[in-house]
């Protein structure tokens, strides 16, 4: 019930605030090129990469280790079958992104060092005794103002060891996971994969800007956290 509610929310702002935007004629005599042996293997690679981070998960294995074992098969399989240097392809790469993410796992580290995890999680558990649905309305909601604040990345990775160490109920993780997926729609800081996208848009000449972002956002992200938040709350109720 709660992705179906916050699917619907965000699938009708949307369509309030494109539509003027998209009524223009689509092109439907597009040619499509064949795709080369190099993307094939590229797209076989994305398909071998899922299935290892979904088996590496399942067994509790590290993500980040599997991803970049893949990865490095398929690079050098392509780079192989195209008998050329990587210097091309590497200088591709967004490298910026990289020190972001680092930071953001520095900054996790730190406050589990500093104790600041371990004061949330108390602060959690006792809040979830005086009154789960209250917490799980509060924590859905803080926690996705956080991931805009902090982005969801480390604000998913306090939230987490928090829930890990205070053990709430089911209704308040689940809360806390409805505001780690859909509040950093809000924002164009919120997500690493809003991130992501903006450089890959900005290196084709696209640009969006933080205000133009917002102002869809503060559309779109409020309606819908409400209503998964709701529709978790009833269905546990």
């Amino acid at each position: 019930m709660p992705s179906i509610l916050s699917i619907g929310a965000t699938y009708v702002a949307l369509w309030l605030t494109q539509r003027s935007s998209l009524r223009q004629e689509i092109s439907t005599d597009v040619h499509l090129p064949d795709l080369s042996h190099s993307a094939r293997i590229t797209a076989l690679g994305l398909g071998v990469t899922a299935t290892v981070l979904l088996l590496a998960s399942t067994f509790g294995l590290q993500l980040g280790l599997a991803t970049v074992v893949a990865a490095a098969i398929t690079f050098a399989v392509v780079l192989l079958r195209k008998r050329e240097a990587p210097w091309s392809i590497l200088k591709r790469i967004s490298w910026g992104v990289l020190p972001l993410v680092a930071g953001l796992f520095v900054l996790v580290e730190g406050l589990q060092r500093t104790g600041a995890i371990e004061a949330l999680s108390e602060v959690l558990r006792s809040a979830a005794n005086h009154s789960v649905i209250a917490t799980a309305w509060g924590a859905g909601t803080l926690v996705a103002i956080a991931c805009n604040l902090l982005n969801n990345l480390p604000a998913g990775l306090i939230a987490g060891s928090a829930v890990a160490a205070a053990q709430v109920p089911a209704q308040v993780t689940g809360a806390i996971l409805i505001g780690v997926d859909v509040g950093p729609n809000l924002s164009i800081t919120g997500s690493l994969a809003t991130i992501l996208w903006l450089v890959a848009l900005r290196r084709e000449g696209l640009h969006v800007s933080a205000w133009t972002f917002a102002r869809v956002g503060v559309i779109v992200m409020p309606p819908a956290l409400l209503l998964a938040l709701g529709g978790l709350v009833l269905l546990h109720h």
